[in-house]
């Protein structure tokens, strides 16, 4: 039986199996090469998509999802918070509150009886009938018996109808707010007692101060509507 001659031991080249498929493969998937187009032959350089790393996808740095791009921008809320504005605004005065004028009763002790209160007292005893009324600011002695060695005090003196009836109201300390007391006498005598004078009240005005003389008058009788 006669031997196979080998191709190589004949000096032919044997044809390749890449040889013989090359051609067909390359004119399905690439029949022109006169415009670009997509091919279904796999390869091993095309970048995966879905890689994230820059150095092994390209692509992937330009691909930022939208939340990046988001926390990039910081709101102006954040970069205040951050000491990109520190500085404190100063605290608004709340409106519609005013402060309240001083009062008659905040003047120096010696001003207000005179420039306040003797004119007060005449007008309330002028409607109550009184036009004769006599007022003097002094500072003496307690005219009562018992009380001739106390010292001085300041003292508001009234006096009507020829003298007949009198009233003094007293302040032991130079100070409405102090202690204060009350006496009266009739037909020119000296008062015999010294009474507690508006001492339940916690504020003195100067209404108070003139309520309390009209309405101790009142109670001896010696007002008109008596």
């Amino acid at each position: 039986m006669a031997e196979e001659t080998n191709h190589n031991e004949a000096g032919e080249n044997a044809p390749s199996t890449v040889d013989k498929q090359a051609p067909s493969v390359a004119e399905e998937n690439a029949p022109s090469t006169d415009s670009p187009a997509t091919t279904d032959i796999p390869t091993a350089n095309a970048p995966d998509p879905t890689a994230v790393n820059p150095e092994a996808n390209p692509n992937a740095a330009e691909e930022k999802p939208a939340k990046a791009k988001a926390a990039a921008k910081k709101p102006p809320k954040a970069e205040a918070e951050a000491g990109g504005d520190t500085e404190e605004k100063p605290a608004k005065k709340p409106a519609g509150k005013k402060e309240k004028a001083p009062g008659v009763e905040d003047k120096p002790f010696a001003d207000f009886v005179q420039q306040d209160y003797l004119p007060a007292i005449t007008a309330a005893l002028a409607k109550q009938g009184v036009n004769d009324l006599q007022l003097s600011f002094e500072k003496q002695k307690i005219p009562i018996i018992g009380f001739a060695k106390e010292p001085e005090c300041w003292q508001i003196i009234g006096s009507w109808n020829k003298g007949l009836r009198q009233f003094r109201v007293y302040f032991f300390n130079e100070d409405i707010q102090g202690q204060r007391a009350f006496s009266f006498a009739e037909n020119g005598g000296k008062p015999s007692t010294l009474e507690p004078f508006l001492i339940d009240e916690r504020k003195i005005t100067l209404d108070l101060l003139v309520f309390g003389v009209v309405q101790r008058l009142n109670a001896q009788k010696w007002l008109v509507r008596n």
